[in-house]
Parts: structure tokens; C-alpha cells; sequence
């Protein structure tokens, strides 16, 4: 086990922590939440410049990160679909689990062809997970019944633009895909 993989591992332990934070009434309970999610979106960063920097990149962690990624993501939504009971709300927050499940089964399915590059990590797709990130952070942070401050407010900008970079991304992943699929008689 080496020091990315490990933090990945933590990034995944940290799932029941945030639940059961996000729950349990005592004092400043949402911000203990936020941090946690943070940390988790910290470690994420993190652990693939490790494993680049130290030269540690292996099979399992490229298999193991996204899934951590994702798991950490939907769940936090999740949660938040409950405390942010609206259409809007829950039909982004669908849109970007989705999406997480759709372009995963799709890089699976370019791995077992040989392609997998064919589907690599874009600028938008990255430019989304920031504005992802940093929307769960603070909407986990505030409380809706306490505080609606121009935070909060700047928190569904960013999920909302999150959702929508989501399905442009998912278009370019799709579009890479297809021209995969259409050269090799696939479909």
C-alpha cells in the first residue's frame, strides 16, 4: 500500500463520517460536515499529485480514485437532496450522478477495448469537479433555515454550473466515444 492509494482509502472511509456528521445534532454540525468533505476533496487532489510525484501510480489506485471520487460526491448529494427539497435541485444533483455512472461504465468499456485514452480526464470535466467541490462544500456549510447568505446563494450558481459543464462534458466524452465506436464497427 503505498501513500496515494492510502489516501484514497481514507477518502472512502470518510463516507460514513460525513453521514453520520451531517445527522448528528450538535453545535457547528454542518461545518464539521463541510470540513470533512473538504478534506475528502483535498485528499483527491492530492493523492494523484503523489502518486505522479513520487512515481506511485498503480492499476488499482487508477481503478480505486475515481470510484472514491464518485462515492464521496453522490453520497454528499444525496444528502442534500433531502435538506434542498426542490426540482431544480434534485434534477442537478441527478444529473451529475448520472453522468458519473454513464462516463465510468463508458471508460470501463473503452479499457476492455484498448481506448480507455480515447476517454481521458478533460479540461471541462475538471473545471466541473472545482465547481462541484466547492458547491457541496457550502451548501453543506449552511444551514437554509439559519442562514441564507449570498454564500449560500454562490453555492447553486456553482452547482447549477456544475450540472451544466457536467452534460457538456458528458457530450465530449461521448463524441471521443463514438468516434471509437463508429471506426471499429462497434455499434
Amino acid at each position: 500500500m503505498n501513500i496515494p492509494n492510502a489516501l484514497t482509502f481514507m477518502r472512502i472511509l470518510m463516507i460514513p463520517v460525513l453521514v453520520v456528521v451531517f445527522y448528528l445534532p450538535f453545535n457547528n454540525h454542518l461545518l464539521v460536515a463541510a470540513a470533512v468533505f473538504a478534506l475528502a476533496a483535498i485528499t483527491d487532489w492530492f493523492d494523484g499529485y503523489l502518486a505522479r510525484k513520487l512515481e506511485q501510480l498503480t492499476p488499482f489506485g487508477a481503478f480505486l480514485d475515481p470510484v472514491a471520487d464518485k462515492l464521496m460526491v453522490s453520497v454528499a448529494l444525496v444528502l442534500l437532496v433531502e435538506r434542498y427539497d426542490t426540482v431544480v435541485f434534485t434534477l442537478a444533483a441527478c444529473v451529475i450522478i448520472g453522468r458519473e455512472i454513464v462516463i465510468s461504465a463508458l471508460r470501463e468499456w473503452m479499457s476492455e477495448l484498448g481506448r480507455r485514452t480515447s476517454v481521458a480526464v478533460s479540461y471541462v470535466g475538471k473545471v466541473k469537479t472545482v465547481f462541484q467541490m466547492l458547491a457541496i462544500i457550502g451548501l453543506l456549510a449552511i444551514d437554509p433555515e439559519i442562514d441564507e447568505s449570498w454564500l449560500l446563494g454562490l453555492s447553486f450558481l456553482l452547482l447549477y454550473a456544475a450540472a451544466a459543464l457536467t452534460l457538456w462534458s458528458m457530450v465530449i466524452y461521448m463524441r471521443a466515444a463514438w468516434e471509437v465506436i463508429k471506426d471499429d464497427k462497434l455499434f
